[in-house]
């Protein structure tokens, strides 16, 4: 395994709209300006909700849950994620297409994910509606470490296993008959650029899921594009509406162009 002497040079080379701060800086409003391009963002009016732990149990795998009223879910055009303090914020954005629109019934809509912290920071979650209006709730997540923390595994462990998908769809009786829930499961370590290897005190090379794309019945689903951010393994989470059998087809792909496939399996068969 070739072992990378420049990690910080891969990682601020994956930085979008954010040069270095000082540690009482507030790295937020060079990010609104380079990601959104200074458009106004209305925060807390209820149309996008953000769940994480205000303390974060391991940096390198903090659950992040973001959750759309049902009057919002049909609307949503796309959610961009960010962590205000990592090495590159802006962690993904998802897309919604056609598939994403809902029978109003099934209620508010789930996305949920798992991202690396490298520091203290505050945690955003940005929708934009059809509209072309933006919406913002924020979390502050106490953690730190999170994007140079070791792999579970050796790196060449690691990538002996790598990409495997695993694609779920649940039901559940308690709920409205076309309501399902999937999950996205990719084996990757998601490297960083910043994980030293403790024999040779190099570092592991960045390698990561780039993109993640969910299709049903041919229509797009949702769509990841993720960056360092994400943890490793990364897992997605989400409702929608299946009043057909179609499966889910999950197409993906990482940052050194190897693509990975999966198709569901209803939970029972």
């Amino acid at each position: 395994m070739r072992l990378s002497l420049l990690p910080l040079t891969l990682c601020l080379g994956l930085a979008i709209a954010h040069s270095p701060v000082r540690a009482g800086d507030d790295p937020w409003p060079d990010i609104h300006a380079g990601v959104f391009e200074g458009r106004p963002i209305v925060e807390n009016d209820g149309t996008v909700a953000l769940y994480a732990p205000e303390q974060a149990e391991d940096a390198a795998i903090v659950p992040i849950a973001i959750h759309l009223p049902p009057g919002v879910a049909n609307e949503a055009k796309a959610i961009t994620l960010i962590i205000d303090r990592n090495p590159a914020p802006v962690a993904a954005t998802f897309l919604f297409g056609d598939a994403f629109v809902a029978n109003a019934a099934v209620g508010e809509r789930k996305l949920m994910t798992r991202v690396r912290i490298d520091n203290f920071s505050k945690v955003r979650a940005v929708l934009e509606t059809k509209d072309g209006k933006l919406h913002m709730a924020t979390k502050f997540v106490r953690a730190a470490g999170g994007c140079s923390a070791p792999a579970s595994k050796d790196a060449d462990a690691a990538l002996a296993s790598l990409g495997r998908v695993q694609v779920k769809t649940i039901a559940d009786t308690a709920r409205e008959p076309s309501w399902r829930e999937g999950i996205v499961m990719i084996r990757h370590p998601n490297f960083t650029g910043m994980q030293m290897d403790i024999v040779s005190r190099g570092y592991t090379p960045a390698r990561y899921v780039d993109r993640i794309e969910v299709t049903r019945g041919g229509k797009l689903l949702l769509r990841m594009e993720g960056g360092i951010s994400i943890s490793e393994d990364p897992n997605l989470r989400f409702n929608y509406d299946a009043a057909d059998a179609d499966a889910l087809e999950v197409r993906a792909k990482d940052s050194n162009g190897t693509h990975f496939a999966g198709k569901s399996i209803p939970s029972g068969s």
